[in-house]
């Protein structure tokens, strides 16, 4: 029988450190500077403004401006994505902190379901013919969020 070595509470908060830094430089950073890259093309070539409208009538449910369309859809895809592309909204003047805090929940809430699908219900096994079902639920409670947010602040 073996006895492992103790570690003192140094050692262990800079592994933990160390481990963060890594998430947070190789799987957060790259989707938040895409997401500001593409909001900033679309800008330059006036597809946001293009999307703004387009998606306008829709986000009038939510009192959100048509922009705020390009987080949600970025959501399914990515919430680092997401949130990067609503700091840049922001930014850009297109959506206001009051839209962003309407967003945030919405933006948890969806939770990238793309990337779980394979991720984690193709690793426990779940049926394929139960994905849209999962993926109707995170869009569903996200779009709920929206109002709950609206009243709330």
């Amino acid at each position: 029988m073996s006895v492992q070595a103790r570690k003192n509470v140094m050692a262990l908060f800079i592994d933990g450190a160390r481990r963060g830094f890594t998430i947070a430089t190789t799987n957060l950073l790259p989707n938040v500077l895409m997401a500001f890259v593409i909001i900033q093309a679309l800008k330059v070539t006036g597809l946001l403004d293009l999307v703004g409208s387009v998606c306008r009538p829709v986000m009038a449910l939510w009192g959100l401006p048509g922009e705020a369309a390009a987080v949600l859809l970025t959501a399914l895809m990515s919430m680092g994505g997401a949130v990067g592309v609503c700091a840049s909204l922001v930014v850009a003047g297109a959506l206001n902190g009051h839209d962003a805090t309407v967003l945030l929940p919405a933006i948890y809430l969806m939770g990238n379901p793309v990337q779980n699908v394979g991720r984690c219900l193709g690793t426990a096994a779940v049926e394929a013919r139960y994905y849209p079902h999962i993926i109707a639920v995170c869009v569903i409670n996200a779009l709920l969020s929206l109002w709950v947010m609206q009243a709330l602040v």
